[in-house]
């Protein structure tokens, strides 16, 4: 099991991609992958759909979810595999974390009127069906199509970052909590790309795992679409000092967006422990 080409950490139109569950599944499969999650954020509306997806392709499959955290001021993504989807603590708690995200959004837009680009809630509403679910990759997708930035990478340099024009904080699930309910759910915890955090200091993330690990937490995301060869190999050994299985995903959001596509990723190294061999009796065939 140790050298499956799983890919555990993409998203589909129910939170922030641009592709359908059933699509991702199509592309995931076709693309090599052996064993696949799809991870939306805050939100368990697709699991049925890519279960059932993936199901009829023959590809293995494990439920997830990507919950957003706020740890000592900063946001960071705990991803949740073999969870039971239908779990009414974690679809409440995920429920309450959404609840934040329209009046984000609306102060997002004021932001972005203020400096000369009226209309971005509704046009950013024009990509998500779910006020809920709005977030700032709508934005993004919402600039680049009024002309404003080439693409989303350009958007994140200029705007939605904090100290530029349509940053708004908010603050997401406790850290404790966010684990809490994937344990309790029947899923591990996992850190995910942890490269992308812009910690204070190395005291502050390794306060952020430590934590974690006194949680319950149990695995990082070692190899991810966000992550070099040399982070790769940092988190790799970050994972065994604390005693964490390490994870794989793509974090593939759009064919037109995303630097790594499905099933592209490096494989795992050996001296690590795979997150899917703590998850065996979870993975769906």
């Amino acid at each position: 099991m140790a050298i499956l080409n799983a890919d555990l950490h993409c998203h589909s139109t129910v939170s922030d991609g641009t592709l359908e569950p059933e699509a991702l599944a199509a592309r995931a499969h076709a693309n090599g992958v052996e064993l696949w999650a799809l991870t939306d954020h805050d939100e368990l509306g697709g699991q049925q759909r890519a279960l059932h997806a993936a199901r009829a392709l023959g590809l293995p499959y494990l439920t997830g979810v990507e919950i957003s955290v706020t740890f000592a001021g900063l946001t960071v993504h705990i991803v949740g595999l073999g969870i039971d989807p239908d779990d009414a603590q974690l679809g409440d708690g995920l429920a309450r974390t959404r609840s934040g995200r329209e009046q984000r959004a609306r102060e997002m837009a004021e932001q972005l009127a203020a400096v000369g680009i009226p209309g971005a809630f509704e046009g950013a509403l024009k990509y998500v069906g779910n006020p809920e679910l709005i977030s700032r990759t709508h934005f993004a997708r919402f600039l680049v199509e009024a002309g404003i930035c080439h693409d989303t990478h350009d958007v994140f340099r200029r705007f939605l970052t904090e100290g530029k024009p349509g940053f708004v904080a908010h603050r997401w699930a406790a850290l404790g909590d966010a684990v809490r309910w994937i344990r309790e759910a029947g899923g591990v915890a996992v850190i995910a790309h942890p490269a992308r955090y812009a910690h204070p200091s190395p005291t502050h993330e390794y306060a952020l795992f430590a934590e974690f690990k006194a949680h319950g937490g149990q695995a990082v995301e070692v190899v991810s679409g966000s992550h070099s060869a040399a982070e790769a190999l940092r988190y790799a050994d970050l994972a065994l000092e604390f005693g964490l299985a390490a994870s794989r995903g793509s974090d593939f959001h759009s064919p037109d967006e995303s630097h790594t596509d499905l099933g592209a990723l490096p494989l795992l190294e050996g001296r690590l422990t795979p997150v899917w061999e703590l998850l065996a009796d979870r993975i769906i065939h």
